[in-house]
């Protein structure tokens, strides 16, 4: 089967799981409805199919002859991947199910500009198991982090429905209540620091020059996203902080660490045509 097709397939499964997420959501009349469980075993392993079609597509796509291919579209669609095989995986014991509503149409976009936009591969040659542990490292949090993020969006929505008297809308009266959104918020983010901690830590372990002239900008950027986090678990933990602040704080640590990982990528790989 070709990529094209096998990029076919996965569109497909996403789109099928989104579609059913959106009538789940349709469906149900009360936020909290007893039918959960039953509607959620419904949507989901659509949505874990769609993961392992992606999954499949990466493994056939990005991993060639010569080395992992870490063009600035393999890596957007490595890191959709991530985001969305944990959301699958945590929506087991999580109630985030939700946040599909955002990342599978994300996943869609991805995968249709890799069937229209061509890109030459840029590979990666050093595959030893140093380095699969900072790529994995480095993939775990940032796809935790986003999730994060996506939850503190939701979350900023969910209090100013609030706010106005006004939680109309099928996304926030399916939502489950501001402190059990507030919670999730912190549980990903502490994960997600603690797995961008390792990911820096392995980087200045097992990388000859973290701060070489191509990695500088990642790592200081990546590290001022670790000290946010950090910052706001924190306070969490000695303060007490939460909603509007501790949303912004969520969303600037984020946009560091997107800022470090796809940033400079974009703008050498995609504007200036360099390698």
């Amino acid at each position: 089967m070709s990529t094209a097709s096998s990029t076919t397939i996965t569109l497909l499964t996403y789109l099928m799981a989104l579609g059913v997420l959106l009538q789940s959501i349709r469906a149900r009349k009360k936020p909290h409805d007893s039918s959960r469980w039953d509607s959620h075993w419904r949507y989901l392993p659509l949505g874990a199919l769609a993961v392992a079609s992606h999954g499949w597509l990466l493994f056939k796509a990005n991993i060639v002859p010569e080395g992992l291919n870490v063009s600035f579209m393999s890596a957007l669609s490595l890191v959709s991947f991530g985001i969305n095989a944990i959301l699958v995986i945590a929506a087991l014991f999580k109630p985030i199910d939700k946040l599909g509503l955002v990342t599978y149409p994300i996943a869609i976009i991805i995968l249709t500009l890799t069937l229209f936009y061509q890109e030459p591969a840029r590979t990666l040659r050093d595959q030893g198991p140093a380095m699969a542990t900072h790529i994995l490292a480095s993939l775990m949090a940032y796809s935790l982090l986003n999730i994060a993020a996506i939850q503190a969006l939701l979350l900023a929505l969910q209090e100013a429905c609030l706010r106005k008297r006004n939680p109309s809308g099928l996304l926030i009266r399916s939502l489950p209540s501001l402190e059990s959104m507030e919670t999730l918020m912190f549980q990903l983010i502490a994960a997600g620091w603690a797995i961008l901690g390792l990911s820096l830590i392995s980087g200045f372990i097992f990388l000859d020059n973290l701060f070489a002239q191509h990695l500088a900008h990642k790592t200081i950027l990546s590290i001022l996203a670790w000290v946010v986090f950090a910052g706001l678990l924190l306070g969490r933990i000695r303060y007490g902080w939460r909603g509007q602040f501790a949303i912004r704080w969520t969303l600037l640590g984020f946009v560091f660490l997107m800022l470090a990982y796809f940033g400079s990528k974009l703008v050498i790989e995609l504007i200036l045509h360099r390698v």
